[in-house]
């Protein structure tokens, strides 16, 4: 599931006219699959497949792909184990977003997302080292509610 990279050239950033070209590529893709918003409650909203577990790379990209109808979420939880230790907060568009980790085994492989007033999702985090082969079953399963 991996997106194909956008690459351009730009200009070397010496002065030097015969410098060869800079090749810059794409973010990587956003893998994330939310589920149908129903009313029954699930236990899982849907799943993310980040590409690593530095929070600081992969928490804006996530909300950056949020639906707008999650509102701003201002709170995000994950798992202390895995994921890169971080500040207690983080600017993502300009907006105060506040970091928790937690070591709770109840839910070890899930990130939780609060916005005020709007409500909580959990989402599955798909280890970043899967390969597609491996990961998208994982996802289809969190997003049909059989995990």
């Amino acid at each position: 599931m991996n997106a194909p990279t956008d690459t351009h050239s730009s200009p070397a950033s010496d002065t030097n006219a015969s410098s060869p070209d800079v090749e810059q590529s794409a973010p990587p893709a956003l893998r994330l699959r939310l589920a149908a918003h129903t009313a029954v409650p699930r236990r899982l909203d849907g799943a993310w497949w980040p590409h690593s577990y530095d929070v600081l790379t992969e928490v804006p990209r996530l909300l950056a792909g949020l639906p707008r109808t999650w509102g701003h979420i201002v709170s995000v939880m994950v798992n202390g184990r895995v994921w890169s230790t971080a500040p207690g907060r983080m600017l993502v568009a300009n907006q105060v977003v506040r970091l928790h980790r937690t070591t709770a085994v109840h839910a070890p492989n899930t990130v939780v997302l609060l916005a005020p007033g709007r409500g909580r999702w959990d989402l599955l985090v798909v280890p970043p080292e899967l390969t597609e082969v491996a990961a998208e079953p994982i996802m289809a399963a969190a997003v049909a509610n059989l995990l």
